[in-house]
């Protein structure tokens, strides 16, 4: 059991950022307010490992694949953290009386927490964006009488939400169920100095090269892309147009609705390794982030393609092969781009 009396007492001095993606921001969010001041956006996701792919046929959200464009929920976090050297409290509960007893005494000790949540219930949320996805995430910084005080990155200012309504999203039920997850760095380390940062980049790095390069079988990292890309070619005979559509828009939804998906993750580590070459002056990074930038371009590009066919605007077998042809050129490009990064000479 975690004992928050041992915790320095921090007044509530939280300040809300906006963030392109949930996850990436709560970690930006958090850390900054244990004083680690250089964070980013970019930065917390490129040392957090967070660009990857995966494609699971198996396995069925909102009835099409599973498909990924980052890393698993909660890694991010947890890699930027530890690389960091600060350590991190993680928990969940089967009680939701325990869950909020524990969240309201790290609010009393002044501790914001990061929250995993179901987003089909976020009363805040525009209806058009909620459905049953329970991988979001933000940070509870507050309490206001019986609401909280909710810092959601991908909006522009704080929210609140009764405690029904933030028990009902943290103890939503389906896939990746977030079973009232909390999560935040421990407040009492040591100073991140650049030095601490700088290496922190390399691990980062050399662990998103391992998975995007080097994870065994079809489905994932670059290898993922093209195997994807072979299959939506062969989707409009074996699936039929509707059925094809269907899959077709979940690889949208999945890229441009949850989160940043695959074109703006493709942005967000290209904008890291310009970060990085502040730490790392080596002008390759520069060169590299620029093939990671027409990635996301190239992402863009096949959602609109996509789009067209689930919208029964295109939808001959040339029109599916444009599509797969979209992943074909990305997966080469982005295999390219990190065999690049291979090359780089990091600094000591």
């Amino acid at each position: 059991m975690i004992n928050l009396k041992t915790f320095p007492y921090m007044p509530n001095t939280f300040e809300h950022l906006q963030a392109a993606h949930c996850e990436n921001g709560v970690t930006t969010n958090l850390l900054r307010n244990v004083g680690v001041s250089k964070m980013t956006e970019p930065l917390a996701f490129g040392i957090g490992s967070g660009l990857f792919f995966i494609y699971i046929p198996l396995m069925k959200i909102n009835g099409g694949p599973a498909i990924a464009y980052r890393t698993m929920p909660g890694l991010i976090f947890k890699r930027t953290a530890q690389s960091l050297g600060i350590d991190v409290v993680r928990k969940t509960f089967r009680s939701t009386i325990k869950a909020q007893e524990f969240l309201d005494a790290c609010i009393k000790a002044g501790q914001p927490v990061g929250c995993q949540v179901g987003v089909y219930f976020l009363s805040y949320f525009p209806k058009e964006y909620r459905f049953h996805f329970n991988a979001h995430n933000l940070i509870v910084y507050g309490k206001e009488g019986d609401n909280y005080l909710v810092s959601d990155p991908v909006m522009e200012t704080t929210n609140i939400l009764s405690t029904y309504e933030l028990e009902r999203v943290r103890f939503a039920k389906g896939a990746l169920a977030p079973k009232g997850q909390i999560y935040f760095p421990k407040p009492n380390h040591e100073p991140v100095s650049d030095d601490k940062i700088r290496k922190a980049i390399v691990t980062g790095v050399k662990r998103n090269i391992r998975d995007m390069l080097h994870i065994p079988g079809p489905i994932a990292g670059v290898s993922g892309i093209k195997y994807t890309g072979n299959k939506i070619k062969n989707w409009r005979d074996k699936l039929g147009i509707e059925k094809a559509g269907l899959y077709l828009a979940q690889l949208v939804r999945m890229q441009e609705e949850i989160g940043t998906g695959g074109g703006g993750f493709r942005f967000i580590y290209g904008a890291f390794l310009q970060q990085a070459h502040a730490f790392h002056n080596d002008d390759q990074l520069l060169e590299i982030s620029k093939s990671f930038t027409q990635s996301g371009d190239l992402w863009r590009s096949a959602a609109i393609q996509a789009a067209g066919i689930y919208k029964g605007r295109i939808t001959s077998q040339a029109d599916f092969n444009v599509m797969g042809d979209y992943l074909l050129e990305i997966s080469e490009l982005e295999k390219k781009a990190f065999k690049e990064l291979t090359k780089i000479k990091w600094q000591k």
